[in-house]
């Protein structure tokens, strides 16, 4: 895993494994949306199809890697002394042109979102610079603009990739257009024993 933290709280970088994609994807496939596992009311975005992940789907196939992946960004965020870890909620987004998710932050201590499936185009950019396009990207937000220091971090999505960032950490995710393709993610809260996490 790879953290960085110039200013502010540190992110992680690591990997989904190919089980972890194919077992969520294989699962929202084969899912109708109903009111038992639609999980978009409960949440900030502006997105119809949001799934709850069962939590006998969690522990059988997700919670070890995850938690896995939550420890080692703790230690590397010298948080050590780690008692428990559990995850309290886990959801996949599927998103659509148009839609989007406002800024907004989760509760527990330590939320994550990686990547499941990823459209070949998010459509293009109104900008002169072509290379400015936010279209479908993760934005982390941090404190207000200063002298040398940029307030948010953008993320291009890419499948397998997942970070991890602490709950209290406002984010968004832009609209795309342009294309019938859907952008597939996971995320999910996890709470951490309150005495590493007052630390």
């Amino acid at each position: 895993m790879k953290t960085f933290r110039a200013f502010g709280p540190t992110i992680g970088k690591s990997k989904l494994s190919k089980k972890i994609i194919n077992t969520l994807n294989a699962y929202v496939d084969k899912s109708n949306i109903s009111k038992k596992n639609d999980y978009s009311s409960k949440l900030a975005s502006q997105i119809k199809n949001e799934i709850k992940i069962p939590k006998l789907i969690i522990d059988k196939n997700l919670s070890k890697e995850l938690i896995k992946n939550i420890k080692i960004y703790l230690e590397k965020s010298d948080i050590k002394k780690i008692k428990e870890i559990k995850i309290i909620n886990l959801w996949v987004v599927k998103q659509f042109k148009n839609e989007y998710n406002p800024i907004h932050s989760h509760s527990g201590h330590i939320s994550g979102v990686g990547y499941l499936k990823v459209p070949k185009t998010m459509g293009k950019t109104t900008q002169k610079d072509k290379k400015i396009n936010n279209n479908g990207k993760l934005v982390l937000i941090d404190g207000s603009k200063k002298l040398f220091c940029y307030p948010t971090l953008t993320i291009k999505p890419c499948i397998g990739d997942m970070y991890l960032f602490p709950s209290y950490l406002m984010h968004a995710v832009y609209p795309f257009s342009d294309t019938e393709e859907e952008r597939r993610s996971i995320s999910f809260n996890a709470k951490i024993d309150d005495q590493a996490s007052s630390i």
